[in-house]
């Protein structure tokens, strides 16, 4: 065996052990095509390593990478693929995951990969060349590689069995749906007020888009006519800004730096949160709960403090590599935000700010307790419904797209509760 042959089986024997591939067919495929070939620029150890790796940079922002090996599996498990089905790929990346899901759908199947960028495609067709004898080995299908904007699809493979973004979005689009063939499976990045989630939907007769799982992730967003809309504003002068999603109700900036600069009690949380939770877990329930909900981030801005306000980045929840957190703010009547802090001796506790911040914080308390008592519950645990041309308002569970409305509910204990 070769060095690359090792590093890519002790890939996959990781992604088996961890649970992240569970199919045969999926294994087959990530020991059949060589991920090293697709990666030519980088070192073999780096190519078969657990991580993304971004590929292509504009104005010194990623707009396109070689995803996780281990989110990878777990969307290829996702889309439950079978043998002769037609897939339409939206993102095509270096051509990796093309191949990997020409090998499970066969010599009778079709990938069809479809990317804005040029490029990007031309490097794919030279990568899926350099790999083609061992994906002849492998028996893969064909794969058609297109220059085009993605949100538009490519209806002229339609209908098809699957299709994937590998890329975030912030709607579901109508092209999507109408190139998808009756039963036929959509998986997407989708982002839901301020999450990513990745969510596989079931196309029904009556139209409408049904959840068959649901996973945490994180991907780069999608360009051209279907590029998200949200935002980060920053706060005055200060180091924090608030996230701005494109389906919710978004925090008023004015409002958060009047109630800052009114800092009150400090409350003692029932249990804390972990990282994840600002995203994921208790995020996700609190954004989909309570209008009031918001995230503040670091703003890694560099200025200085604005004049009356204490609370610094470093007073928020370390995320990663920088910080964040989850807060309640009014949007009439009393100013008021109730925000997670860290302390000085690393502990977790509600900060109060604003006259209507301790009421802010009770509620806080209560949706904290509410998630809680349906078993703190993650992205998996949630189930997304798509109404395809709903003009929903946003609110509890009620999550309004341009094309769409997504209606969320979490299961607990096998008994349905719907978000609010």
């Amino acid at each position: 065996m070769t060095a690359a042959d090792r590093a890519g089986a002790h890939m996959v024997d990781a992604l088996c052990a961890a649970g992240r591939i569970r199919s045969p067919a999926v294994e087959r495929a990530f020991r059949s095509v060589p991920r090293h070939v697709f990666l030519p620029s980088f070192a073999v150890h780096e190519a078969y390593a657990d991580d993304a790796i971004p590929i292509r940079f504009a104005e010194g922002a990623a707009t396109s990478s070689a995803s996780q090996p281990s989110m990878m599996a777990i969307m290829l498990e996702q889309l439950e693929l079978r043998s002769g089905q037609r897939v339409l790929e939206i993102g095509a990346g270096t051509g990796y995951n093309a191949a990997l899901m020409a090998t499970v759908v066969g010599r009778e199947g079709l990938v069809v990969a479809v990317d804005i960028d040029q490029e990007l495609i031309d490097d794919a067709a030279a990568h899926l060349a350099a790999a083609g004898p061992r994906l002849d080995a492998a028996g893969a299908g064909p794969v058609e590689l297109v220059c085009a904007d993605g949100a538009l699809g490519h209806p002229e493979r339609a209908p098809y069995d699957r299709i994937v973004l590998t890329v975030g979005s912030d709607d579901v689009r109508p092209e999507w749906l109408a190139q998808l063939a009756e039963g036929g499976r959509l998986l997407l990045p989708l982002a839901v007020r301020g999450s990513q989630l990745c969510v596989a939907l079931d196309l029904g007769e009556d139209g409408v888009l049904r959840s068959d799982s649901v996973q945490s992730c994180m991907f780069i967003r999608l360009r051209g006519i279907g590029s998200a809309t949200g935002s980060t504003v920053v706060l005055g002068r200060t180091d924090l800004a608030v996230e701005v999603p494109s389906d919710g109700l978004p925090a008023d900036p004015d409002r958060l730096l009047a109630a800052l600069v009114e800092p009150g009690e400090v409350i003692r949380m029932p249990f804390p949160l972990r990282q994840a939770d600002i995203w994921d877990g208790f995020g996700l329930w609190l954004a989909l709960t309570e209008p009031g909900a918001c995230r503040l981030v670091a703003a890694g801005s560099g200025t200085p403090a604005r004049a009356g306000i204490d609370l610094v980045a470093e007073d928020l929840l370390p995320v990663g590599s920088s910080t964040a957190s989850l807060a309640l703010v009014t949007s009439h009547g009393p100013v008021g935000l109730a925000l997670v802090v860290q302390t000085a001796d690393g502990r977790q506790a509600l900060r109060c700010f604003g006259p209507a911040g301790v009421d802010l914080a009770a509620v806080l308390v209560g949706s904290m307790q509410a998630w809680a008592a349906v078993g703190r519950p993650g992205a998996p645990d949630w189930r997304l419904t798509v109404v395809p041309g709903g003009t929903g308002e946003p609110g509890p569970g009620v999550v309004p797209k341009p094309h769409a409305t997504v209606l969320a509910e979490v299961r607990s204990h096998g008994s349905p509760a719907v978000a609010g």
